[in-house]
């Protein structure tokens, strides 16, 4: 399955990823934290597997 965001940057989906583990870290729910680590891996994962060029750099 792919998915497509139109309009996001990767240093904006890196954003995310921080969030989601943010999250995880806060969560009172283990189930919950759990999914958002997960998540939060498998977007990480995604955005490594970009070509170098197409990851923001910031000035």
């Amino acid at each position: 399955m792919a998915l497509v965001l139109t309009g996001l940057g990767p240093g904006d989906l890196a954003e995310a990823v921080e969030c989601l583990v943010q999250c995880a870290e806060t969560a009172t729910d283990a189930e919950l934290s759990a999914y958002r680590r997960h998540l939060a891996d498998l977007l990480g994962d995604a955005l490594d597997s970009l070509p170098r060029p197409a990851v923001e750099v910031e000035a």
